[in-house]
């Protein structure tokens, strides 16, 4: 699962949804492996962010398990938080701060 982009999960409808894994972590706490992961699709701006425990399978895909207890959770949401805030000190780096320029992608020395 950890070299796979997408997965599909199975919600409380039976339905099955495509998902796109944000990343995996192992916890040596909890002794599990866990993903974490959104629909395809979703709007970048109103990701709703799933989590899941897995079990690897021998074809390498992996069992999806549910999260069993409040502790996992939080550890998970401390987990994310600190992705979210690297991710976003990343994006900081890579905007221009240039005065004279509007353009976010912009790779100007001013």
């Amino acid at each position: 699962m950890e070299k796979e982009k997408h997965l599909t999960f199975i919600d409380e409808d039976g339905n099955e949804v495509l998902c796109e894994i944000l990343f995996t972590f192992e916890s040596k706490e909890f002794n599990k492996n866990y993903v974490l992961f959104y629909p395809v699709g979703s709007d970048d701006d109103e990701i709703e962010v799933m989590a899941a425990a897995y079990v690897p399978t021998e074809d390498g895909e992996g069992e999806l398990l549910p999260i069993e207890t409040d502790e996992e959770w939080q550890m998970i949401e401390e987990v994310l938080d600190q992705f979210s805030e690297e991710d976003f000190d990343e994006e900081a780096e890579d905007e221009c701060e240039c005065e004279e320029c509007e353009d976010e992608d912009c790779e100007c020395n001013h």
